[in-house]
């Protein structure tokens, strides 16, 4: 079900979408061998930073380059300052003046005063730029601006609320949605001082940034240019106010005669005397940087503010990074009126909202001898967090001494035995980030806990959960008083309970879970039915039954604040942090076999065909007959001829046999394929995301083993009914409770990125229509598993032949899904007062009007509001007094807290992968390239589902690999013991890949054993051979 209904965010599908961006990895494009130096570095050596600053010719003029803080600096062949023509008035002002309206004015915006419009944006462009160290009197951030003037912004427009996303890949790129639509690409926030110390998660204010500031979309650019730029003369967009630059003498190249002096020549001198005193200023912070650095080596660095010194040195070393996009202001004044479609927006944040983020890291402290040993420095293992400086009074006994200190825990991975010296550098510890000033780069931060050594499990998962905000606790007394107290016996339903219900202990009712599972909270049931419509038709009657928390949790008790906190459960590999108390998950509402417990059921008559004719809701009482695993049931599904022994069994209560229980599961496997074509038909679709399954140690809980998840018809099975109750509860407690009821939406794709991802899968040789859930189901249908496709080539040509080209079948589904899911958004709950429409109410992926969850109440908090609504318009209860906007607010509190469990799950995986390659590595697999870089390129293993990003870098090559920006290909030039060897890499290609450890105990790198082009086929080319051809024809080895 967790496929179907989308429950993933991508913070990286954002980017700016250049194609410098896209495909770039650790190396530039303009690269040099190792030693070699180019001409104008030659020509430049000295000039920066004591003299001049970094330049190059070209035709237009000599172009100073941004460097370490410096503003660009454009000039004619004269050396004379070039400008555009003075700007409109009105247009500039009217846009200055609703952004001071609402700021509070920084140091620097006196500067802003009294000068004109062109002065205002360049000093706007300079301050507000990722690229600039300082705000003004010191400080790097400008200050947030009041509550008051946020609402004054967004009420007027000018400014925008959305949740901060911040890329795991580079912390110097956020985005918030665009509340344009999905049309346009999100808004970008760039660089640390336009974050302006929002977390990841967090609810921000944003300001957009003036036109010239925006990010251009390579590709748009180059089209519109190649369409527009040599066809017609540009004109200065109406944003900026301006006139034609060919009209303008100051960029007639010196054709011009005459010049008069104007005001803006006054101006223009006055901003030429601004930039000459910024440039001194930075370059006495340099001069400042390289003295403090050297008083550091010597170790007598000055007294003084240390989070000022830090911000110096961080800012001439990571602010000088060359941009990996480039703004509209970057490009010739001529080509500003390029259309808004070729730009993405930029922003920066005015106001952090609502603290989402926890504020809680974990990671490792590093000693900072060059402080006199007055703070440590606290690295992030997640690269979102920014670092924190720990006072020297919360760090361990003799930090400083770097003692080996002694620590009692089992080392897996090494021969050193329960007892291992370590030292402080390999310990992770739990830190809160408690202020961040405005005049420093890094974050004062307290240290609150020592979680252990790096690569243990127990701290791993710790730190995990505790960054996170998962609530770990102990129930309190007060939520245990909540429950009932369970005698010795075991807790037993009372017979009042029994006789308000529907009593189905004598029906054959059973359980389907994995081997694990604990909580049972779904059962299955199924009958022959002699007249399903009155009219005598036969058919079944099929039966899906909850557990009833509702009844043990009631409103507002200590007991309903607690789950309605943690929301969820959340799973990790190896253990599960429950929403409820054990008493209730495991022994009171789970469906065990063999006792009776209490449900809400969903019950419906339907044909033979599957058409519903009937549908009951209500409460009642089960025994269910057996718990089955998944293997169990499959076992059934694939053998329904064989005769099952009762020690192949799990134990069967009440006298029912095994072949009575195969018989339940045939009949609901066959409902269950007519369902699922049916949904399909009405245009459901499916994008499976890979998950691991690993084998662990009993003792320890260690990795020693991993497959990838495969779900079979028996998972299927289970998610068909569960599916159809979710669906008609929905559409039951929508029709009472117009504007209360909790339901879940999933909302289309946005636009822009769904178009790139079929562009994307177009280039690959899968051309798609995507012009709806339906299009897209339809062309990715023959790729699954359970296609009508692969079940005929089965039956022509063979097992072994049908296998093996299920396997490139299923490795494609996989990769197109991928590409597609990026463009997907986030399913997510709702209060339906809280929407304008119905149409709001649509499930994308699903592609039905009504949609909730009911199904899991052990484990999903809305799933008990649901089960009380439903409680409500059966006549059961009264219904609860929460208005909208109460049911609204723990609706968008159960969409972050759903989201974090997911997180959390793939982080418990993504950990335990690591150590197991660091256990058993080096591991040699097949992959696909599912994404090329020009230096780098993403690789998908066939064998776990893992994405592993592959650096050239890492490769041992004989030259540079070149890229081709046209066909996204990049070529290795390898040097083997045979020879040298070129390698083509591609979308899809298919390569060897070997994965080996990392010094960090839960890291792992990715590269691939060398092999020629001609032996390097894609996934495509595989693909299309095999079907284009009888397996026996081909003459696979087989």
């Amino acid at each position: 079900m967790a496929a179907l209904d989308v429950d993933m965010v991508n913070t990286e599908d954002s980017r700016p979408n250049t194609s410098k961006n896209r495909r770039r990895g650790p190396y530039r494009r303009s690269r040099k061998l190792k030693g070699e130096n180019t001409q104008a570095e030659e020509e430049n050596k000295g000039d920066s930073p004591a003299g001049k600053l970094p330049k190059y010719e070209s035709p237009k003029g000599t172009v100073f380059l941004k460097q370490k803080g410096f503003c660009s600096d454009r000039r004619g062949p004269d050396n004379s300052r070039r400008s555009p023509k003075k700007p409109d008035a009105n247009a500039s002002e009217a846009s200055a003046t609703t952004n001071s309206s609402i700021a509070t004015k920084p140091a620097s915006a006196n500067r802003q005063q009294n000068v004109s419009p062109m002065k205002r944006s360049q000093i706007q462009q300079q301050e507000g730029s990722g690229s600039t160290p300082r705000t003004g009197n010191g400080t790097f951030f400008k200050p947030h601006i009041s509550e008051e003037e946020v609402q004054k912004g967004l009420e007027s427009g000018v400014l925008l609320k959305g949740q901060f996303r911040i890329n795991q890949r580079n912390y110097e790129e956020a985005f918030i949605n665009n509340p344009e639509g999905t049309e346009f690409p999100d808004i970008a926030i760039l660089g640390m001082q336009d974050r302006n110390r929002a977390l990841h998660g967090d609810v921000v204010a944003v300001s957009v940034k003036p036109r010239f500031s925006w990010v251009v979309n390579e590709d748009a650019y180059m089209s519109w240019k190649k369409e527009f730029g040599n066809s017609r003369k540009t004109q200065l967009p109406s944003v900026l106010g301006a006139t034609s630059a060919a009209a303008d003498p100051a960029f007639s190249g010196g054709d011009a005669t005459k010049v008069m002096v104007s005001h803006e020549d006054v101006e223009l001198r006055e901003d030429a005397r601004t930039i000459k005193k910024q440039v001194a200023e930075v370059l006495e912070s340099i001069i400042a940087t390289i003295d403090f650095e050297l008083r550091r080596e010597l170790g007598n660095e000055p007294e003084g503010d240390v989070s000022l010194m830090d911000g110096v040195e961080r800012i001439s070393i990571k602010q000088s990074k060359k941009k990996p996009y480039r703004l509209l202001s970057d490009l010739p004044l001529e080509e500003w009126a390029l259309p808004d479609d070729c730009l993405q927006k930029t922003g920066e944040v005015v106001r952090v909202l609502e603290e989402k983020n926890t504020r809680l890291a974990m990671g490792k402290l590093e000693a900072s001898f060059g402080t006199q040993k007055k703070w440590a420095k606290f690295s992030p293992t997640d690269s979102r967090m920014p670092r924190l400086m720990i006072d020297s009074s919360q760090l361990p006994k003799d930090f400083y001494d770097r003692p080996q200190v002694k620590i009692y825990y089992r080392c897996i991975f090494s021969q050193a035995g329960p007892h291992s010296f370590q030292d402080f550098a390999s310990f992770l510890f739990l830190a809160k980030l408690v202020e961040w000033p405005q005049n420093s780069v890094m974050a004062r931060g307290s240290l609150e806990k020592q979680l252990g050594p790096a690569g243990d499990i127990a701290a791993e998962t710790e730190g995990l959960l505790a960054t996170n905000g998962v609530d770990t606790r102990e129930f309190s007394e007060e939520v245990i008083a909540c429950l009932p107290t369970v005698p010795e016996g075991g807790w037993r339903i009372d017979e009042d309970e029994i006789a308000k219900r529907r009593d189905l202990r004598d029906e054959i009712i059973f359980t389907i879970d994995p081997k694990t599972a604990r909580d049972l909270d779904d059962a299955l049931s199924i009958s022959p039915c002699e007249d399903v419509d009155g009219n005598g038709t036969p058919g079944w009657e099929v039966g899906v039954h909850i557990a009833d928390v509702s009844y043990f949790v009631f409103e507002n008790t200590e007991l309903d604040q607690w789950a309605a906190q943690r929301a969820t459960s959340v799973y990790l590999v190896h253990e599960v942090v429950p929403m409820l108390p054990r008493l209730l998950c495991e022994e009171l509402c789970s469906l065990n076999g063999g006792v009776d417990r209490l449900t809400f059921s969903v019950v419906w008559k339907m044909d033979e065909k599957a058409n519903i004719f009937d549908e009951w809701f209500g409460r009642s009482v089960i025994r269910s007959r057996v718990k089955l695993t998944y293997e169990h049931a499959q076992d059934f599904i694939e053998n329904p001829e064989k005769d099952f022994e009762d020690t192949e069994m799990p134990e069967i209560s009440d006298g029912t046999t095994v072949t009575q229980i195969k018989e339940k599961v045939l009949q609901l496997h066959g409902i269950a394929r007519l369902l699922r074509q049916k949904r399909a038909d009405s245009g459901s679709l499916q994008l499976d995301q890979p998950k691991m399954k690993f084998a662990l140690d009993d003792e320890n809980k260690a990795p020693i083993g991993v497959s990838i998840f495969q779900a079979k018809d028996s998972n299927r099975l289970v998610e068909e009914f569960m599916l159809l109750a979710n669906m008609a509860v929905a559409r039951k407690i929508e029709r009472h409770y117009r504007k209360t009821a909790l339901l879940r939406c999933h909302p289309p794709p946005k636009t822009k990125v769904l178009r790139d991802a079929l562009k994307q899968c177009n280039t690959i040789g899968f051309p798609i229509d995507g012009t709806s859930s339906q299009q897209l189901s339809s062309a990715l249908a023959p790729f699954r598993n359970d296609s009508q496709l692969l079940r005929s080539i089965n039956q022509v040509i063979g097992l072994n032949c049908a296998n093996y080209l299920q396997h490139y079948y299923n490795y494609l589904f996989k990769v197109l899904s991928m590409v597609l899911m990026k463009a997907m958004e986030l399913a997510r709950y709702f209060c339906t007062g809280s929407v304008k429409s119905q149409t709001q109410y649509h499930h994308y992926a699903l592609n039905v009007p009504f949609y909730t969850h009911f199904t899991s109440p052990i484990r999903r908090y809305p799933d008990i509001i649901v089960h009380r609504l439903l409680a409500a318009c059966l006549g059961y209860c009264e219904p609860s007094e929460r208005t909208t906007e109460e049911l609204e607010k723990i609706a968008q509190h159960c969409n972050d807290k759903k989201l974090i469990a997911k997180k959390v799950s793939e982080s418990s995986a993504e950990t335990f992968f690591g150590l197991l390659v660091q256990r058993i590595g080096p591991i040699e697999a097949k992959g696909v390239v599912v994404n090329v870089l020009d230096a780098a390129f993403d690789v998908m293993l066939f064998k776990y589902g893992v994405i592993k990003r592959v650096y050239v870098k890492c490769l041992e090559m004989r030259q540079m690999p070149q890229f081709d920006e046209n066909t996204s290909r990049l070529t290795l030039y390898w040097s083997t013991d045979n020879g040298p060897v070129e390698q083509q890499i591609q979308m899809c290609t298919i390569v060897d890949v070997v994965l080996s450890g990392l010094p960090e105990p839960t890291k792992y790198q990715a590269v691939i054993k060398p092999k020629p082009t001609k032996d390097s086929p894609t996934l495509v080319q595989l693909w299309r051979e095999l079907d284009s051809a009888s397996a026996a024809v081909i003459g696979l080895d087989l």
